[in-house]
């Protein structure tokens, strides 16, 4: 059997990656999504190991000192999130096709671990105006968290250089399109 292979994808909060990622689960591409480790509670509609591995804040702590996520993040104080190596692995060992909707950072550690069997991809506005007015036209954002998120993008804009790919994501369907080649061409 032939072994599965990875695609990442990252952005700046506002990029269009998740609307991306989305779009490639809706096409007959083989991939599945990775699923993640939280924290978190679990909500009444959500199921263990379809919608997240649900870890206590302890169990999540071991698994951070035993070395087993690839990336991981406290995203909120006590709340954290990350991916298993352990599933990734299962994954790929059974020929499947592993997409990753994650971080900036997560994702430059998931490209160090698996290398060439790995496909970074960054989706980046066409400009930090643009982005701006994303984030203003979701309508969700105070002036500080705004500030806050154009702070983290400009930061995270700084680490385009080290991924495969980049997306400019001017118009979704194109980028949509476009993220779409690039995965059949990795994959096949």
């Amino acid at each position: 059997m032939k072994q599965g292979k990875l695609i990442i994808f990252a952005a700046p909060s506002g990029s269009g990656k998740t609307s991306i990622v989305k779009f490639l689960l809706t096409q007959k591409i083989p991939l599945k999504f990775s699923i993640s480790a939280t924290t978190r509670p679990k909500r009444i509609n959500e199921k263990e190991g379809a919608d997240y591995f649900f870890l206590s804040k302890e169990e999540f702590d071991e698994k951070i000192k035993a070395g087993d996520f690839l990336e991981w993040e406290e995203v909120y104080a006590g709340t954290c999130y990350g991916t298993l190596k352990s599933e990734v692995d299962r994954m790929l060992e059974n020929g499947e096709n592993v997409l990753f909707d994650v971080d900036v950072l997560g994702a430059l550690n998931i490209k160090k671990n698996y290398a060439e069997n790995a496909l970074a991809l960054f989706v980046k506005p066409p400009s930090i105006e643009a982005l701006i007015d994303r984030l203003k036209n979701r309508g969700t954002e105070s002036e500080e968290t705004l500030k806050r998120r154009i702070d983290k993008a400009t930061y995270e804009l700084s680490f385009e250089p080290n991924f495969d790919i980049s997306i400019i994501n001017n118009h979704l369907e194109t980028a949509q399109n476009e993220a779409k080649q690039i995965v059949i061409n990795f994959i096949k």
